[in-house]
């Protein structure tokens, strides 16, 4: 059983940045691939960025390329994904998933956090 704990949520305006963290209670976090989806008000669940398990692999919804960052540090146990030039369209609950392997199906993934949600303010 692998618990998930996101972090990093909050308030921003139009432009602005955050960073959202994800620990990991696993002693096999790197043989995990982490990934990050989030749900808006109204609609489904979206798939936002993955990484495999090493980071060497890592891929993005077009929406958020060239804006979203994921990346991952396996001594920690924790997978991040830094946020820039944020959009109010970008605001969702935010919640980092994990699956043995690699995975940009949400379907697939086995584990899942609690979400922390990110507002995005015109």
């Amino acid at each position: 059983q692998v618990q998930l704990v996101e972090s990093g949520g909050g308030l921003v305006q139009a432009g602005g940045s955050l960073r959202l963290s994800c620990a990991a209670s696993t002693r096999t976090f790197s043989s995990y691939g982490m990934g990050w989806i989030r749900q808006a008000p109204g609609k489904e669940r979206e798939f936002v960025a993955a990484i495999s398990r090493l980071g060497f692999s890592r891929q993005y919804t077009d929406s958020v390329k060239g804006r979203f960052t994921i990346s991952r540090d396996n001594a920690k146990n924790t997978v991040y994904l830094q946020m820039n030039s944020l959009k109010p369209e970008d605001t969702a609950v935010y919640y980092c998933a994990a699956k043995l392997g690699f995975t940009t199906q949400l379907e697939e993934y086995e584990y899942w956090g609690q979400g922390t949600q990110v507002t995005v303010s015109s």
